[in-house]
């Protein structure tokens, strides 16, 4: 018990509640609102949510639910490292601001590379190569940076052992010492197969990076080799496990050659540095940075490793998802952008990139970058986010969270290993087969609008004018698919956009709002919501239409489908009379906002051709609207 200083306490006279008791109410609510008439275990049950890989996220937790074996965690900076990799987390100076530059101009990369490590960047993630700045422009992307002071990260797809050259002849240079230089190479041979599927030269390539490893140990021990990237397949419409589980694969695959090259496990794990996506799930990417470094600790133990060694910690890089960022209404990007950077931030990343919320369009202007920057200046500087080390630790579900993620992301990590290894999975299409498969579930979803994107699938806003960026190069394609959660609608609102354009008016569908404001406005704002989701306009005028109205409103709005919208009392006794004069009226199609129970038959008799409900695909829906109007 809590008591007060002045000894009132704070829960003694509360009665304590058990589980079934709080289990009766929720049955209460359920039958109230039509969701379900479960009782007991399933009444909680009806209330979980199954989100990626087979995972299931409960509605309650309580210390029964936490994993029972109290030395899982262990403390910050001791393996398994759960809680985080560094003895005091980012708790003295922060997490690693690390910016994004793919800029394929050297001058323009560089004016931006100096503008964030100005004000507030500690380090400097530069695309080189294919879709960046060439090779030989490195010194030029790179001047006026104190090497010594701020990391340079590179991510040189296939010229990787060709850039890795040339920036440690600039650290030689510019007269770094070796023990000074900070960096990655960014050599991923097996992230560039997924990326293009090409694996001819991958015996080549993991030589090459072993090569860089080890002369990097021998060397420059702050400049890390190799970087297992695990975006192409959270690009790809992978799961967090299986995110998890390719990373895990490429990790050992990069062990063998590193160790078949003489270096010693402990050696060639501190040659790595994993890079994963943080997306405004903000638990899950809480939960999967936490089990990430748990599962890199086995794996290591696993090889060889001595339990605790130095470098065997996972070192890792956080991206905000290039997935969730969309192209309209791209400024609700920067909220999704500060909820998964606080994400990896809480989760013990050890660097932070924020994507900036152009990203999506083109290359990002100068405002997109300073606010991506500042995104994480406030959240460490104002915010104080760093200042305790994994204040999630001891939470009941991410403690379940986190062990149920490690357990799913195993079994994919050891289905890899069985079928010969990432390379081997990656040629067969067993990687990007159960990615898609994972990536077709989570469409159905999006296009059900079960997972919203807020100025996309909901509330979006057809009369804000494009945001318009330079386009920005290609990059490297070939191999795993790059999919975005808005493209359905992306598809349908370009239809849209180009009718627009050669007609001066976008499609239009007719809103048949029956009865009293009070009764319609709900069914009548959802519709508008839907229909605007494909580019589609509604016309409400009047506010109110009956049987005897509704024929001369629909021809005056132009439109060529018509949706009823009130309450069931009112459809009851005006929509079949309402649906059959508007069809009188011309109308290709009438659809009626609302589940028809009951009285579909009816309904559909007086020629409404289709209902439009929460949970229904708004993606057909739509897409089948824009047909009937002849929207191409």
């Amino acid at each position: 018990m809590t008591v007060l200083p002045d000894g009132l306490p704070l829960a003694d006279e509360f009665p304590d509640v058990t589980r079934d008791e709080w289990r009766r109410l929720v049955e209460g609510v359920l039958r109230k609102t039509g969701a379900s008439d479960a009782t007991g275990v399933q009444a909680e049950a009806a209330l979980a949510t199954e989100i990626e890989d087979g995972i299931t996220v409960r509605p309650l937790y309580t210390a029964q639910d936490a994993p029972q074996d109290p030395g899982h965690s262990g403390y910050p900076g001791f393996a398994p490292y759960l809680r985080g990799a560094r003895p005091a987390g980012s708790a003295v100076s922060g997490w690693d601001v690390r910016p994004l530059h793919a800029h394929p101009d050297a001058g323009s990369t560089n004016r931006a590379v100096l503008a964030d490590l100005e004000n507030g960047a500690g380090s400097v993630w530069l695309t080189v190569g294919e879709g960046g700045v060439a090779v030989d422009a490195l010194p030029e992307a790179l001047a006026g940076v104190y090497l010594d002071l701020a990391p340079v990260v590179l991510d040189a797809g296939a010229d990787f052992e060709a850039a890795a050259r040339a920036l440690l002849r600039l650290y030689a240079d510019r007269r770094v010492p070796p023990h000074a230089a900070l960096g990655n190479l960014g050599a991923d041979p097996l992230g560039l197969v997924a990326r293009t599927g090409r694996d001819a030269d991958l015996p080549a390539h993991l030589a090459a990076a072993a090569g860089l490893a080890v002369a990097c140990y021998r060397d420059h021990r702050g400049v890390r080799a190799l970087t297992v990237d695990a975006l192409p397949y959270h690009e790809a419409g992978g799961g967090v496990a299986q995110e998890l589980g390719c990373s895990l694969a490429a990790a050992v695959a990069y062990l063998r050659a590193l160790t078949a090259a003489g270096m010693t496990v402990e050696a060639a794990c501190s040659e790595l540095e994993f890079r994963y996506a943080a997306t405004a799930d903000q638990f899950t990417t809480i939960a999967k940075l936490r089990a990430a470094r748990r599962l890199w600790a086995r794996v290591a133990e696993a090889c060889g490793a001595a339990t605790g060694a130095p470098g065997c910690a996972q070192r890792q890089h956080a991206v905000t998802s290039p997935v969730m960022m969309t192209r309209r209404d791209p400024w609700v990007n920067m909220l999704r952008t500060t909820v998964a950077s606080l994400a990896a931030g809480v989760g013990g990343a050890d660097a932070v990139t924020v994507l900036p919320f152009d990203s999506a369009i083109g290359l990002p202007d100068d405002f997109a970058r300073r606010i991506a920057r500042n995104t994480s200046t406030i959240l460490l500087e104002e915010s104080g986010l760093a200042r305790v080390i994994d204040p999630a630790g001891g939470s009941w579900y991410v403690e379940s969270l986190t062990e149920d993620i490690c357990r799913a992301a195993w079994a994919w990590f050891q289905e890899i290993e069985r079928a010969g290894g990432l390379a081997a999975a990656l040629a067969s299409g067993l990687v990007r087969d159960r990615l898609a498969a994972t990536w077709e579930r989570r469409s159905r979803d999006l296009a059900r609008r079960k997972e919203p994107i807020t100025g996309v699938s909901e509330f979006p806003h057809l009369a804000e004018p494009p945001v318009e960026r330079a386009a920005a190069p290609e990059r490297p394609g070939g191999g795993l698919p790059r999919v975005r959660r808005d493209e359905a609608y992306e598809a349908l609102r370009a239809r849209s956009d180009a009718h627009a354009a050669d007609r001066g008016a976008r499609p239009r569908v007719f809103l048949a709002a029956l009865g009293p404001a009070a009764v319609h406005t709900a069914r009548a704002s959802f519709a508008a919501n839907l229909f605007q989701a494909g580019g589609i306009e509604t016309v409400q005028e009047p506010a109110t239409v009956d049987a005897e109205s509704v024929a001369e409103a629909f021809a005056a709005s132009g439109a060529t489908v018509a949706c009823l919208a009130s309450g069931d009392k009112v459809y009851a006794e005006q929509a079949a009379a309402v649906a059959a004069r508007l069809k009188a009226a011309g109308a290709a199609r009438v659809l009626l906002a609302g589940r028809p129970g009951t009285l579909q038959d009816e309904y559909e008799r007086a020629g409404v051709d289709g209902f439009v409900h929460v949970g229904c695909d708004a993606v057909e829906v739509l897409s089948s609207a824009l047909d009937i109007m002849g929207v191409r």
